[in-house]
């Protein structure tokens, strides 16, 4: 079980990288289409270069943040009873392991942007995010917390979500050039950031179905039916939140292009036209 705020924090570093993700991927592509690069990270521009790793400092900080609050705030440092870990805390084990990946990966970045004794390409920093998102994947699949029924709807979905951002991070790795590589996985790391948020207000918040309540630490749905219209209510609500980043997007890039756009983007589409 977890938390409004539990779900509302790592939804918002998702959703923040990933937004900024799918815009700096569409800035590249339309500026220098014939020179792009798959990317894990995009350095922020202006203010004389002080805030280009400003991306990497969210992830790493955020990170940190995230896993300080599961593994010494919501443990109350109680880490072993008798012995052996706390079982009552063995989903905030869990959740830090998750984030230490996280927290690697950007410090790792930021080592080999900011020193000489770390120098990783591209393609190496999206094995390593890959690694991060395999362990998010695993510690959601196999969770210590029993999720079922409308609960375990939710995190299905969520699951589903993260091995997108593997396959997407993975691809980049494989395919250094490919831009709808790049901005899927912009995509997906933003569509999981908001189902975190729709997973926070869904079963923590106001927005919890007809029929369905939080009690304690589990959720009951009376009837059966109610259960079956909450997953049926997900399902729109995943419908939706893809509709609406898949719009976002076009409207992105029309407007990237308009301001940003190089003139090999207009000989390029036609390359592919005539071809």
């Amino acid at each position: 079980m977890g938390s409004f705020k539990g779900h509302a924090l790592p939804g918002t570093l998702f959703l923040v990288v990933g937004i900024w993700h799918i815009w700096s991927s569409l800035v590249r592509y339309v500026s220098n289409p014939k020179s792009f690069e798959v990317r894990v990270w995009n350095p922020v521009s202006g203010f004389d270069g002080k805030l280009k790793h400003l991306e990497l400092y969210v992830v790493t900080i955020g990170a940190f943040v995230d896993l300080c609050i599961e593994l010494l705030y919501s443990t109350h440092l109680k880490f072993f009873v008798n012995g052996v870990l706390n079982p009552s805390h063995l989903n905030d084990f869990e959740h830090s392991g998750m984030l230490l990946m996280f927290f690697i990966l950007g410090a790792v970045a930021l080592l080999s942007e900011k020193t000489s004794y770390l120098s990783l390409p591209q393609g190496a920093l999206c094995l390593i995010a890959a690694a991060a998102f395999c362990a998010e994947y695993l510690l959601f699949y196999f969770h210590s917390t029993s999720h079922k029924g409308l609960e375990g709807y939710y995190h299905l979905v969520l699951v589903l979500l993260v091995g997108l951002c593997i396959l997407t991070t993975l691809a980049g790795a494989l395919l250094p050039n490919s831009f709808p590589v790049d901005l899927c996985s912009g995509i997906a790391i933003t569509l999981q950031g908001l189902w975190f948020y729709q997973t926070a207000f869904t079963l923590y918040g106001p927005m919890m179905p007809d029929g369905c309540r939080l009690d304690g630490n589990e959720i009951y749905c009376h009837p059966t039916d109610s259960e079956v219209r909450g997953e049926l209510l997900a399902n729109f609500q995943l419908f939706s939140l893809v509709l609406g980043v898949v719009v976002a997007v076009v409207g992105s890039y029309g407007f990237a292009a308009s301001r940003y756009g190089n003139s090999d983007l207009g000989s390029l589409h036609s390359d592919q036209l005539d071809g």
